[in-house]
């Protein structure tokens, strides 16, 4: 900060302990000024955003074409002090304005990032003064979609496959599975039961195998870049030539994984379940069932959230005051480190006017 503004700063306050809101939910926080003397201020406002942009370039020979795209969800400001109305002058010192938004209660899609694009929810705070370059602060907050398996009958229908595969090569005879799980949707950290009938009738050992795997789908100007990753893999017991089991197997999935998202038109989280037979100098029959991840179930206070630093979010801080732990301050702005003093510090606080919305 220059001249006289030593800081400027925006943040809020969570409303469960792990600092997660959804849609329709209010979300409380307070812009923090400090001025090493008097200063006339033009206007203080601050802009609740959701977005959702996806970015990567592709190279054609010479050519490099980038591809873009964005979904604007909201856009909401509130003026804190408006323009044009008399002489602003804010005296030297520090002054805390608070605010409150309520989030749209529309179907949002989760906070998210991956390689070639992002969904975000932030608070940007803008102080305007004459003659003078604007300042600006900002946080991000993170918004979980939250879907229950109650939101669609299809999260709680069983899924089945099958497949046999006639061995060639150096591997003789067949070998076949019929695998069953009991539904599509499971929430973080649930454990996700597979059932499946393994008929090997080769001349080789084989070994049924478990794959959990993310796919993650960016579109822009009629195109689609891809990214898959595994999650977890697990290997079963070997089965004998000429033997037939029926294994069960769970596997949990991690309450670290982020939730499938399927709201978002130009974003796609999804997964897959892989399972495999394992045969040496063959092909593995296999069969994929698509999964989708709910946030955990735990109850209101989201006992076992994602690990939101994988969304590159930054950490949150810790902090005494009332209202709740962990106030996001901005992480670049500049001024003391200390979180912004408590309502009722100064009794300095303008009223606050409607807030205004745009798409």
């Amino acid at each position: 900060m220059s001249n006289n503004i030593k800081s400027f700063s925006v943040g809020y306050f969570p409303i469960n302990k792990n600092n997660i809101f959804t849609s329709g939910d209010c979300l409380t926080g307070q812009i923090t000024l400090e001025l090493a003397k008097d200063c006339n201020i033009d206007s203080i406002c601050v802009t609740m955003k959701g977005k959702a942009e996806v970015t990567w370039t592709e190279h054609y020979g010479k050519t490099v074409v980038t591809y873009h795209n964005k979904e604007k969800y909201f856009t909401i400001k509130q003026f804190i002090i408006l323009e044009g109305q008399g002489n602003n002058i804010v005296g030297q010192g520090c002054h805390v304005y608070p605010f409150t938004f309520q989030i749209p209660a529309q179907d949002l899609p989760s906070s998210f990032k991956g390689s070639w694009g992002k969904i975000v929810y932030k608070l940007e705070a803008n102080l305007s003064r004459s003659m003078r370059v604007d300042s600006k602060a900002k946080a991000q907050f993170t918004l979980i979609h939250k879907g229950n398996l109650n939101s669609d009958p299809l999260l709680m229908t069983p899924q089945h496959g099958s497949t046999d595969k006639k061995m060639k090569l150096f591997t003789s005879g067949t070998v076949g599975m019929d695998v069953n799980i009991e539904r599509k949707g499971f929430h973080q950290g649930e454990g996700l039961k597979i059932v499946a009938s393994i008929q090997n009738k080769s001349s080789r050992d084989i070994k049924p195998k478990y794959c959990l795997y993310k796919k993650y789908s960016y579109f822009a100007k009629g195109k689609r870049r891809v990214e898959t990753k595994d999650i977890l893999k697990e290997v079963g017991d070997i089965i004998p030539p000429s033997a037939g089991q029926t294994v069960t197997r769970t596997i949990t999935i991690p309450p670290t994984t982020c939730v499938s998202i399927l709201n978002c038109n130009i974003i796609k989280a999804e997964y897959r379940l892989r399972v495999y037979l394992d045969v040496k100098y063959a092909s593995d029959p296999e069969i994929k069932f698509p999964i989708v991840i709910l946030p955990a179930s735990q109850g209101s206070d989201w006992e076992h959230p994602p690990a939101y630093s994988s969304y590159g979010f930054e950490a949150f801080a810790n902090s005494d005051m009332p209202g709740g732990t962990g106030f996001q301050q901005n992480p670049t702005a500049s001024g003391p480190s200390a979180p912004p003093l408590p309502y009722g510090t100064y009794g300095m606080y303008p009223s606050l006017t409607d807030f205004h919305g745009k798409s």
